[in-house]
């Protein structure tokens, strides 16, 4: 039987994705509620622009005071999707002290202080759900704390950022440079008119922070990820990409040691070979590679971003937020018992694609070769091409270690025969 009595809803935001939270609540008003058990009904959308005509919004939910909203006391779910740190953290934590369960897309304020999110939640006996946070439509949290809970998550690599896919989808299908790409993502709406957070991959490091907490029941902030941008991948990477059979992706990685003592998680373009199922991930998609011990290989795809699709996410949080409120109950919370050691880059070991400017002349490919055996790095293959004194050298290596790697690639900028070294790219997926 249907409660009669609305579950209150307030929203905090109403930018592209606010704007499509609310427009689904009104259109699918009835849905929801068969669904729920009972009616929801928007109470008060908070904005920065009261000025501004929201289409199907009343005038009279409008309001500037976003604290005021929080703290009425007969709000069921806050729903924030404002961004940022505050005062978003400040408005959610209010929220949870005045009796409403948080649904929320901030991803960087849940890498940033999840567990003091969750501790207020679990405070107040309240719900923090935010499975808009990380690659927008694709349900992947969920699946990740729930329909995993029982499994052993051993790697997470993934595609979470569609405006560095959609760029170097570009780069790779037509030849282009990065500032070709770039402006064309720029034109079509798929880059910000600062398109930092994104090609520089504070946003993908955002999101594998959120994903290796999850999948490893260990705290992971976003000071524990490493970040490496973008923009420094060239027409030339991609032409060696395809020599090797690959294609090159940013991609969020976040992988259990052999051992299971520690994890790690990072963000940096890497090349991946044509078959695995993320090279074929195209324009602004995302996908996320899941590797466990019982359930093997899954793959989640769709589109990661866009008002429709992460407000999409958001209303699934706030059915699955109204249920539990009307049950009494509370879902998932932070699980970190694991408190598994956060190991830094250097400890990483994968493979790596380096391409040096050499002289042209005998003893060089030996010399080369020489620094890589000192360091410990084992090479698995060596490409030469020179022309008039100069020589292009691709050296791709077995696995080492990013420390390792680092050691050598000093060493051979002081050899005298190497004039510099154009690129160096880690080889990932296989």
């Amino acid at each position: 039987m249907m409660r009669t009595r609305p579950l209150k809803v307030a929203l905090l935001g109403c930018g592209v994705v606010g704007s499509e939270v609310a427009r689904i609540m009104t259109t699918h008003a009835d849905d929801l509620a068969a669904r729920i058990g009972a009616p929801v009904e928007l109470a008060g959308v908070a904005v920065r622009r009261p000025s501004k005509v929201r289409e199907g919004i009343p005038a009279e939910l409008v309001t500037t005071d976003a604290t005021a909203l929080v703290k009425r006391g007969d709000i069921d779910v806050v729903v924030e999707v404002i961004g940022g740190i505050e005062p978003a953290r400040t408005l959610i934590t209010t929220a949870f002290g005045h009796g409403a369960s948080v649904v929320s897309a901030n991803k960087a304020l849940l890498a940033q202080d999840g567990a003091a999110l969750h501790a207020a939640a679990e405070e107040h006996g309240k719900d923090l759900y935010y499975e808009a946070a990380v690659a927008g439509a694709i349900p992947l949290i969920r699946p990740l704390r729930e329909s995993l809970a029982g499994d052993k998550v051993n790697r997470v690599l993934g595609i979470v950022n569609g405006t560095t896919n959609f760029i170097l989808d570009k780069m790779d299908s037509t030849g282009a440079g990065y500032q070709e790409a770039l402006d064309e993502a720029t034109a079509l709406g798929y880059a910000e008119a600062d398109p930092t957070a994104d090609v520089e991959g504070f946003d993908a490091a955002a999101k594998a922070a959120i994903l290796a907490g999850i999948g490893f029941h260990t705290r992971v902030r976003l000071d524990d990820v490493y970040r490496e941008g973008m923009t420094e991948v060239t027409a030339a990477d991609f032409r060696s990409a395809k020599e090797m059979g690959c294609t090159i992706k940013l991609l969020a990685i976040c992988e259990r040691s052999k051992d299971g003592a520690s994890v790690t998680a990072r963000v940096h373009p890497a090349m991946i070979p044509l078959t695995h199922p993320l090279a074929s991930v195209r324009g602004a998609y995302n996908a996320v590679f899941v590797e466990s011990d019982a359930a093997g290989q899954l793959m989640f795809y769709g589109p990661g971003a866009g008002g429709a699709p992460t407000a999409s996410a958001v209303l699934g949080d706030l059915v699955a937020v109204c249920r539990n409120r009307l049950n009494g109950a509370t879902g998932p919370g932070e699980s970190a018992y694991a408190a598994l050691h956060v190991s830094p880059m250097g400890d990483v070991v994968t493979r790596y694609h380096i391409s040096l400017d050499v002289a042209d002349k005998p003893g060089v490919l030996a010399q080369v070769a020489t620094v890589f055996a000192e360091h410990g790095v084992s090479i698995d293959t060596v490409r030469q091409q020179g022309k008039d004194g100069e020589a292009s050298l691709v050296v791709v290596t077995h696995r080492a270690s990013d420390a390792s790697l680092s050691g050598t690639v000093e060493a051979l900028r002081k050899l005298d025969t190497v004039r510099g070294v154009a690129s160096i790219m880690r080889v990932e997926g296989e």
